[in-house]
């Protein structure tokens, strides 16, 4: 069965693994060749970008930045990201289109809903930058809000664990993973899957979430499949 997906790609996912920012070409290639090889399978596949791996707005604004600037900043990030994931696709023969929330004509095009889903019917990927255009808003929210203008059946979340689990997995050993969770287990516990208006977005418009490690060669594509990995929120 196909799937029209949203895919949620975090700054750090681009980043040199040893170094932890930057953008490395060797992780951009291995993540187009996953999602290359599913969407040639006829799943439509959207993504929202991050831009941690270069400039991260709310660090920024935490030392002393204008909140609004820092973030904005960020936004210009997630397009850098955005050209460099293009690049990759297109090379693996995933015709691949970009739409930013801020106007840069010269290397993408606006975000406009409908062309979007026009691309997406024509057999192309999209991948939206520059956040939802606004700051105070993160990806996260981005990619709750563009997966429901969209249609999606499905928002993917990809991070550095393996899945939602009651405590920091990476600082606490006895952290335990859940399989499958629902908005509000995610809300009242506080649990770090996506911030709480991102969460409430996905809640209103009914769309689940996986949260999946990316970092595992091969889970880009079992996610995009719905193969059960990670944790189902819904």
């Amino acid at each position: 069965m196909s799937h029209r997906v949203a895919l949620k790609l975090s700054g750090e996912a681009f980043a040199d693994p040893e170094l932890g920012y930057g953008i490395d070409p060797k992780t951009i290639q291995s993540i187009a060749v996953e999602i290359g090889s599913v969407h040639a399978e006829g799943h439509a596949i959207a993504m929202v970008v991050g831009g941690g791996n270069i400039f991260r707005g709310l660090s920024a604004a935490a030392s002393g930045m204008d909140r609004a600037n820092a973030d904005y900043m960020g936004m210009l990030a997630t397009v850098i990201n955005a050209l460099a994931l293009r690049d990759a696709l297109e090379a693996v023969d995933c015709p691949t289109r970009v739409q930013t929330a801020i106007k840069i004509e010269q290397v993408a095009e606006p975000y406009i809903r409908l062309r979007a889903m026009r691309h997406l019917e024509k057999g192309r990927a999209v991948i939206f930058a520059g956040g939802t255009g606004n700051p105070y808003f993160t990806t996260d929210t981005t990619v709750a809000l563009r997966a429901a203008e969209i249609g999606a059946d499905l928002v993917l979340k990809g991070t550095r664990v393996d899945g939602v689990f009651s405590s920091d997995p990476e600082k606490d050993p006895t952290a335990e993973m859940f399989d499958e969770l629902s908005y509000m287990d995610v809300l009242e516990k506080g649990l770090r899957v996506m911030d709480s208006t991102a969460i409430t977005m996905c809640m209103e418009n009914d769309l689940p979430i996986r949260v999946f490690n990316i970092t595992v060669p091969g889970n880009i594509a079992r996610a995009v499949r719905g193969e059960p990995i990670g944790t189902l929120v819904r």
